[in-house]
């Protein structure tokens, strides 16, 4: 997990992310709709700000919700939101260990886990899977998205988020390199700006494993589970066991 970058960055974070679930959370809204909550609380994996976490509450009404975010900053973030709400005060359980090493419920009605996948390198997924397939209910589901590019190349610097708070305006670009047979170092720059004067600016290197679909599809089977595209455009997943 890549501790050091959020302890640096996320500020940032919390302020860039909200537009990238602008098209996320209603696909998220579909992916779950339906999902029988009964027999176990739903697993939001690497739960950030809440962002997620909060349109899993809207979209589950009547679901508890174990949200894991390992970073102290973000988690603080996370518990700030859900504090502030009533109904995420009352259903919504933060667990400050990587998931790997949590204590979680026996069994899981649903797992959530996006923008996550990358912090998990092949070792660490394939025991991810085994977690899904020993904790989720018969009948339940996982809902993942693959964050591209799928595999290891070049990307050259890209405007990721701008987002005006007040006076200022904060930037933020992407760039990335490849960094091994399954990684990309992504290369984000940070920008806080006043009338287009810039006033701080933060570099920050993080390491992210890529896998493609194909790749991800066989690795879920291994452990039991199949894999289905529930969105193309948001590259979102759903991950089951495969004889339901």
């Amino acid at each position: 997990m890549s501790d050091g970058f959020y302890d640096r960055t996320a500020e940032h974070v919390a302020v860039l992310l909200r537009d990238a679930w602008t098209g996320l959370g209603p696909a998220l809204t579909r992916a779950v709709s339906g999902m029988d909550t009964s027999t176990g609380p739903v697993l939001d994996i690497g739960a950030g700000t809440g962002l997620g976490t909060a349109v899993l509450a809207a979209a589950l009404p009547d679901a508890a919700i174990v949200a894991v975010e390992p970073n102290q900053a973000l988690r603080t973030a996370l518990l700030a939101r859900c504090a502030d709400d009533e109904d995420l005060r009352r259903r919504v359980t933060v667990l400050g260990d990587d998931v790997l090493s949590a204590a979680l419920p026996d069994r899981l009605s649903g797992i959530v886990a996006m923008n996550v996948l990358g912090h998990f390198p092949p070792p660490q997924r394939q025991a991810l899977w085994r977690l899904f397939a020993g904790r989720l209910d018969a009948r339940g589901r996982a809902v993942l998205n693959l964050q591209p590019p799928f595999i290891p190349v070049r990307v050259s610097a890209t405007p990721m988020a701008e987002v005006r708070v007040g006076g200022l305006t904060y930037v933020g670009v992407a760039a990335a390199e490849p960094s091994g047979e399954n990684a990309i170092t992504w290369n984000m720059t940070y920008r806080v700006e006043r009338d287009g004067e810039v006033l701080t600016e933060l570099t920050a290197s993080d390491e992210w494993a890529v896998t493609s679909p194909g790749v991800l599809a066989a690795e879920v089977a291994e452990a039991g589970l199949a894999l289905a595209v529930l969105d193309a455009d948001q590259h979102l997943y759903e991950v089951h066991p495969a004889t339901s």
